[in-house]
């Protein structure tokens, strides 16, 4: 691709994978990771912050170009490319450290079945397992959704939720950032690993930049690059 290429990046506040730093610019490991593949590419990032919700507005419209840490389903597929996967995300239920003990142990539809209710982000994807039950009316009350982690965060505090579904990584970051993680800790009821891919906009992205972009990443995983950032958050 031409060195004068620029791609319109939009992310939103989940730290440690993609936010905005004490220096106004953005950060995080996705961040991180994309910008790497850019430059392999010959491109230029131009990144803006949203909430989830508002960036696939956006995406659909063609007024970003990309989105990060996306699972693909078949509504995304209608206006969406997807590159290969770029790495793992575990989905866990987080639940206050004094109640834990009392809770169903086993799985999501055990927890829910026993009344509880769970916070959830609009336009998240969680795996099979809980679209499953979303997908049934009568249990579909007993997830509350929010357009932000801290509103979950707040809302389970304030005892209005049970639970609230987080990756593991962003979901520790959150409570060390806020001293909440002796409150809330994690439960051992969790969505299991899946694959996270970057989403393109058809309106503005062609077939041959995304393979493009999968050719870049597969360089900096071969290469080193890719290792080393992922190294950096890991410790």
């Amino acid at each position: 691709m031409a060195a004068q290429c620029q791609l319109k990046l939009g992310f939103e506040a989940w730290e440690p994978y993609q936010y905005t730093a004490l220096d106004n610019k953005p950060s995080g490991l996705d961040i991180e990771l994309v910008q790497a593949i850019a430059q392999q590419m010959g491109c230029e990032i131009i990144a803006q912050q949203g909430s989830w919700t508002d960036l696939i507005s956006s995406l659909k419209a063609g007024n970003v170009d990309l989105l990060l840490g996306a699972s693909i389903t078949p509504a995304r597929q209608e206006y969406a490319h997807f590159s290969e996967p770029y790495r793992q995300e575990q989905f866990v239920l987080f639940v206050r450290s004094a109640d834990v003990a009392s809770y169903p142990q086993n799985n999501l539809a055990e927890f829910i079945g026993a009344g509880k209710k769970v916070g959830i982000i609009s336009e998240y994807y969680y795996g099979t397992e809980f679209a499953d039950l979303y997908n049934q009316a009568p249990l579909k009350q007993q997830f509350v959704e929010a357009s932000l982690s801290e509103l979950n965060l707040a809302r389970l505090l304030d005892e209005d939720i049970d639970g609230m579904l987080e990756d593991s990584f962003v979901g520790h970051a959150m409570l060390r950032r806020k001293g909440l993680d002796k409150q809330i800790g994690a439960h051992s009821i969790s969505m299991g690993n899946t694959d996270v891919f970057v989403m393109f906009s058809k309106a503005t992205v062609k077939a041959e930049q995304v393979s493009a972009f999968n050719q870049a990443l597969a360089t900096i995983k071969a290469d080193g690059r890719y290792n080393g950032i992922i190294q950096r958050y890991i410790h």
